[in-house]
């Protein structure tokens, strides 16, 4: 059998586990003492930008805030976003009929339960190595493009109006994606419409999305919600619980964890944009605290490349003065070893490294 086909362990909804009312955490939980979070780090929030000033009649504004977004990239991988066009109800609505999901009955849940190959339905753990210290956060993962990976049957049924809101979602959001890829191929010295093509086109380009549920935990400093990674894809939209905190973002040696703003999405630069970009544009290693009083549901919508898409450095980015950094390699290839190894830093876009 193969190693991607069954999970190694039992699964644990640590769902169940949280609402049982253990007090403490089982030692497949408990991380190293230096992978465990600091819980006094202080907030810090990250750029926010107003996407609307693009539609500026002044000049000088739609500079200014093309300039910003750059720099985001350039210097945090991370940004905010407002002024987005998404329709704030329907942010809402979508994070609500996910919440109510997560607590249905859990016969009910498990009736979309997961596998490793594609991890599309409602997981609990990510990686299939032997043994892993586990992650306090129960998921549920589903595809939206291309059109031949997208299967509304395998989409929660409950609520009824589920699979309504969670398609008018990610129509909505995947528009947002495509024309950040827009800004941010120009902000490249690329032709506006590189990346796209890059990640294949309106046929092959794909989206898919991994709601997050951190239920409560007894031991919130001895477990992480999500750890340390950088997103494997293109791009991620993050649409975050604003009543709770849990992100962090690695800033040097420090972990700074980000205030949510209302009805802003927490954009992200993934690994195969630092590959085209030619590290001009950096991924950034990022985790996820839990909380001891409340519980969080956030949604990741992640902007990616058609799985036989052979991704590389942009010809005009590599130059006499700077050589291609990477190695082509696949998206699908790229992500088996993610999805073989689980988070684990950012050791996998540095295994792509060109060698010199």
């Amino acid at each position: 059998m193969s190693r991607l086909e069954s999970w190694p362990e039992p699964i644990i909804r640590v769902q169940e586990l949280s609402e049982s009312g253990i007090q403490e955490i089982p030692e497949r939980f408990v991380k190293r003492p230096a992978d465990r979070p600091c819980l006094l780090e202080t907030e810090a929030n990250i750029l926010l930008i107003d996407l609307d000033n693009l539609n500026s009649c002044d000049e000088s504004v739609r500079q200014e805030t093309m300039k910003l977004i750059s720099q985001a990239c350039r210097d945090w991988g991370f940004f905010q976003v407002v002024g987005h066009g998404v329709n704030h109800d329907l942010m809402a609505k979508t994070r609500g009929v996910w919440r109510e999901f997560f607590h249905l009955p859990l016969e009910e849940k498990q009736k979309f339960a997961n596998s490793p190959i594609t991890y599309e339905g409602y997981g609990s753990r990510l990686g299939v190595e032997k043994g892993a210290k586990l992650d306090w956060c129960d998921y549920f993962f589903l595809h939206y493009l291309p059109e031949k990976l997208k299967d509304e049957n395998k989409w929660p049924s409950i609520p009824i109006s589920c699979r309504e809101i969670i398609s008018e979602y990610g129509q909505e959001v995947a528009k947002l994606s495509k024309k950040l890829l827009k800004i941010l191929s120009i902000n490249l010295g690329l032709n506006e419409d590189y990346l796209h093509q890059s990640f294949g086109g309106n046929s092959e380009i794909g989206a898919c999305l991994r709601v997050n549920f951190y239920p409560k935990c007894p031991q919130p400093d001895l477990t992480l919600g999500l750890s340390p990674h950088s997103d494997p894809g293109g791009l991620t939209l993050l649409l975050p619980d604003i009543d709770v905190s849990g992100l962090q973002v690695r800033r040097g040696d420090n972990w700074l964890t980000v205030k949510p703003v209302p009805n802003a999405f927490v954009v992200n630069i993934g690994d195969q944009i630092q590959v085209l970009s030619n590290a001009m544009y950096k991924s950034v290693e990022h985790r996820v605290i839990v909380n001891s009083a409340k519980e969080r549901v956030s949604l990741a919508f992640f902007y990616n490349p058609g799985g036989d898409i052979l991704i590389k450095p942009a010809d005009e980015l590599v130059t006499t003065d700077q050589s291609a950094l990477y190695r082509p390699t696949t998206f699908n290839e790229y992500r088996a070893l993610i999805r073989t190894k689980g988070p684990s830093g950012k050791s996998q876009v540095g295994s792509l490294k060109s060698p010199r």
